[in-house]
């Protein structure tokens, strides 16, 4: 890639939720540096996305200490949203109940897809 004379390039850092977008520029005669402070910015989806993989690793567990196949309920229970697919030990019932079935479905998505 060839560089031009000046040249402005931004870099993303994403850990989890949060995304770092330090500024770069290049100039040909003084080289690149970083200017200004890197500004971070929150996303909605990471953090919904990680609160609900929370919840349904607590019924996974819920689920396979009491000798189910958790996968077969969790699917049961995405499928009819009949909630006495998921037991009550724990509050794992209680628990995927306050996850909405539809952002439930984006998450298990944008994981599966990794997007």
């Amino acid at each position: 890639m060839e560089l031009s004379e000046n040249f402005e390039q931004n870099v993303q850092i994403r850990p989890r939720n949060l995304e770092v977008l330090p500024h770069f520029v290049y100039n040909k005669s003084k080289g690149v540096s970083c200017v200004g402070d890197a500004t971070a910015i929150f996303s909605i989806h990471d953090q919904k996305d990680y609160e609900i993989h929370e919840v349904v690793q607590q019924v996974y567990d819920a689920l396979k200490e009491k000798g189910y196949n958790p996968v077969n309920q969790l699917v049961g229970y995405i499928l009819s949203e009949d909630p006495t697919y998921i037991t009550t030990y724990k509050g794992a019932r209680s628990l995927i109940r306050k996850v909405d079935r539809d952002d439930l479905l984006q998450a298990l998505l944008r994981s599966y897809l990794n997007v």
